[in-house]
């Protein structure tokens, strides 16, 4: 028996990332292939970073306090405004936060001398104190 029978051929399972891929090749191809396929695999990959980058919108990390000193430099708070007209307001732009940290924060605004707020407990009303200074 000789030695040049043809050797059979090889079967090779690889997963990269999220992608999985299958050759079958003989022994001399299978390094060609595999540098075929990673370089495909590295080529995608690189792709989908772009694709994603470009269709995910950056997110919004914006304090409670923030988003309502944007509303009273927008001139919102020009009107008086109670605790639920800012909460709904907030929730209308899609920030979604705890009533009870709206009302901490418009406390903290009105410290800060930005707002100003009268009546009586639970029933306040905030209006801006100063108008936003426009740059």
């Amino acid at each position: 028996m000789t030695e040049d029978k043809e050797k059979p051929p090889i079967h090779l399972k690889m997963k990269v990332g999220n992608v999985e891929f299958e050759i079958d090749c003989r022994e001399d191809q299978l390094e060609d292939a595999v540098a075929k396929i990673l370089s495909s695999v590295r080529e995608h990959a690189k792709e989908a970073v772009v694709i994603s980058e470009q269709a995910v919108p950056s997110a919004r990390a914006e304090t409670c306090k923030g988003v309502i000193t944007r509303l009273w430099q927008e001139g919102w708070f020009a009107t008086r405004r109670s605790l639920g007209d800012v909460h709904s307001e907030m929730a209308r732009r899609g920030f979604h936060y705890d009533r009870t940290a709206v009302a901490h924060a418009l406390i903290d605004l009105v410290k800060d001398n930005i707002l100003t707020r009268d009546g009586k407990p639970r029933r306040y009303r905030y209006a801006q104190k100063r108008p936003p200074t426009h740059k």
